[in-house]
């Protein structure tokens, strides 16, 4: 059986969500940090600060974690990245970890920075290896929050994670550079995943979570079409590889499936409806296992 650890914050309700989603629930109780889980892979569930996960991971303390990509790299924690898991609490679920300057700065990028220049961050491993490739000598404080609030008066530059840029924008600065782009990471520790009984737990788990990921914005079409409609409907289908068509029973007609994206079958289905398509249904999906 697997010990899990998932993150507190941001992440944390989305993580929830996707582990239901994938009917592996963890259920939160009076005791916040300590949930509960009736999977029979997972023996013990902690909810933890993500940027603590992958070192807890790679001492053993946990089997398995799940944390960004960004904190893996900031801690240097020797584990396995199982899968890559596109999910946060809005958007996609990319983030970049960024340089920025005042607004007004005449500095275009990274290789602009003056040696000595005074870097404030929540990531200053990071921050120190990527002004070490490029040469240039920097002096890199670390900030409890409100970094943003330290530049330009006590600070010339700043690096820190961003999705859109909005809020560095709002706060007179403009990214001049990118360090790393970061998704959360489902990781394991290296005994367990050398360990065959407990991989085999792991793939399990990465197998139901990815199938729900893959499935998210995404719906199942089924259709009636007649013979001689079925090369114009087929040309107008979508398809994760090909659409699948099977005989009606009694009929010289065909069911057609396919996968399609949630956010184009307004559009598709009249489109289909004009092809010749029939009695169409749209149909939810909760997991896509390829």
């Amino acid at each position: 059986m697997l010990s899990l650890t998932i993150p507190k914050g941001s992440l944390e309700e989305q993580t929830l969500l996707l582990f239901a989603e994938a009917d592996i629930e963890v259920r939160k109780s009076s005791r916040a940090y300590n949930p509960t889980c009736a999977d029979p892979r997972i023996e013990r569930v902690k909810i933890l600060r993500p940027q603590e996960i992958p070192i807890f991971v790679q001492d053993g303390y946990f089997d398995l974690g799940i944390s960004g990509h960004d904190w893996i790299r900031e801690s240097g924690a020797d584990v396995v990245e199982v899968a890559e898991l596109p999910y946060a609490k809005t958007g996609t679920g990319v983030v970049k970890m960024v340089l920025a300057v005042p607004q007004e700065s005449p500095i275009s990028s990274a290789s602009d920075i003056a040696p000595g220049s005074r870097i404030t961050t929540e990531f200053p491993r990071s921050t120190k290896a990527f002004f070490d490739e490029l040469g240039i000598p920097v002096e890199v404080f670390f900030s409890y929050g409100a970094t943003e609030a330290k530049v330009p008066e006590m600070m010339d530059a700043l690096v820190d994670l961003t999705e859109t840029g909005s809020t560095l924008r709002h706060n007179g600065l403009k990214i001049v550079d990118t360090i790393l782009t970061s998704t959360t990471r489902l990781v394991a520790n290296k005994d367990s995943w050398a360990d065959p009984v407990k991989r085999r737990e792991i793939e399990e788990v990465r197998t139901l979570l990815l199938g729900v990921i893959e499935a998210r914005g995404r719906v199942l079409l089924s259709m009636n079409v007649a013979a001689d409609r079925l090369d114009s409907v087929v040309a107008v289908l979508p398809a994760m590889k090909r659409p699948t068509v099977n005989p009606l029973y009694g009929s010289e007609g065909f069911e057609v499936t396919t996968v399609a994206d949630k956010c184009t079958v307004n559009t598709l289905i009249p489109a289909l409806k004009a092809a010749g398509a029939e009695d169409i249904l749209e149909i939810p999906i909760t997991k896509i296992v390829r």
